[in-house]
């Protein structure tokens, strides 16, 4: 899941890339991969069909619902300890958090792992830290809906990227055009927040590539859990030196330990059953408005306000993204 981005959004960001490895699919964006990824059209949408309980699109649209407003609250929240703990070190202790929970349902038996599965595994765990730190440092400097909204053009790009249709072309200027507006210069415009945002996309693309391989070398969700754990391990060194350099308090550690439950844990068990119950190809556009809902979340919880421009922006964005996976699906 798409985690995500989840991403993912916060993407999801790696919460829909989770539970795309868990449901088997080849591509666990959550966005983009997930349609691709989808067989010929004929028997698979029959045996969807078959396989899907009568009655269970309004359950898996509600599933998909709280997986992204989970995951773009948990944002939010963590947000608020950044005072205290800095991103880096919420995103420490988001990350032992998830580990903890993915270690002790996973279980993986990493004994069994074979160098070929190793190598994927520790460039996720890279991968995680690019994406997750660069995340929340930008949402620390321009506001959780433009940090998700860029970061989200991470998965787009490697959609649009792989094509060669007009209408992909097409949603591939409007996004860009769209990212353009969101960067213009202003007096107030902060390059550097919005650099990161920019990195935390590159993440998110390397994120679906290197978890498309995983996908591919396991049959459940062990390298994710192992690639999170490592990842946490990493976050040790900068965890402890943030917060040793500030004044914790519980309700900050509180505050990013329910980031990393409602980020990761969350999302993925929503998206996982989610997928169970609707076609990967709806999944990918209805979990488009993720940055639509990480720039409500942002105005309601964290009194971020964005202007009109910054909206239309967003809105081209999100089409983009949904007409692009609807057209190639």
């Amino acid at each position: 899941m798409r985690i995500t981005a989840g991403a993912a959004g916060e993407m999801v960001t790696d919460v829909a890339g989770l539970a795309g490895a868990a449901s088997g699919s080849a591509s666990p964006a959550g966005v983009t991969g997930l349609a691709g990824a989808m067989p010929a059209p004929g028997t698979a949408q029959r045996a969807e069909q078959a396989a899907r309980p009568e009655g269970s699109w309004a359950a898996g649209i509600g599933l998909m619902t709280g997986a992204a407003a989970a995951a773009q609250l948990g944002a939010a929240i963590a947000a608020q300890a950044f005072p205290v703990l800095g991103p880096v070190g919420v995103v420490a202790v988001r990350q032992w958090v998830a580990s903890g929970v993915m270690l002790a349902t996973v279980r993986p038996k990493v004994r069994e792992f074979t160098a070929r599965q190793w190598r994927p595994v520790l460039v996720l765990a890279l991968v995680y830290i690019v994406m997750n730190t660069t995340l929340y440092l930008a949402i620390q400097r321009i506001g959780l809906g433009l940090a998700v909204t860029l970061e989200f053009l991470g998965p787009l790009s490697v959609a649009l990227l792989a094509s060669r249709r007009a209408v992909d072309y097409g949603c591939a200027a409007c996004a860009g055009a769209a990212a353009v507006v969101l960067a213009r210069p202003q007096p107030s415009t902060d390059y550097l927040g919005i650099s990161l945002a920019v990195a935390a996309a590159a993440g998110w693309a390397g994120y679906i590539m290197v978890s498309r391989v995983i996908g591919a070398r396991f049959a459940d969700s062990q390298g994710a859990a192992v690639a999170i754990s490592i990842s946490a391990l990493l976050y040790l060194p900068a965890g402890i030196i943030m917060m040793a350099s500030h004044p914790v308090t519980l309700a900050a550690i509180a505050r990013a330990g329910a980031a990393g439950l409602l980020c990761t844990i969350v999302p993925m068990i929503c998206d996982v059953r989610a997928l169970r119950r609707v076609p990967a190809r709806f999944y990918g556009v209805f979990m488009s408005v993720n940055p639509v809902l990480a720039a409500l979340i942002g105005l309601v919880v964290l009194r971020q306000a964005l202007g009109l421009i910054e909206w239309l922006a967003i809105a081209a964005i999100v089409t983009a993204n949904a007409v692009s996976i609807a057209a190639r699906s």
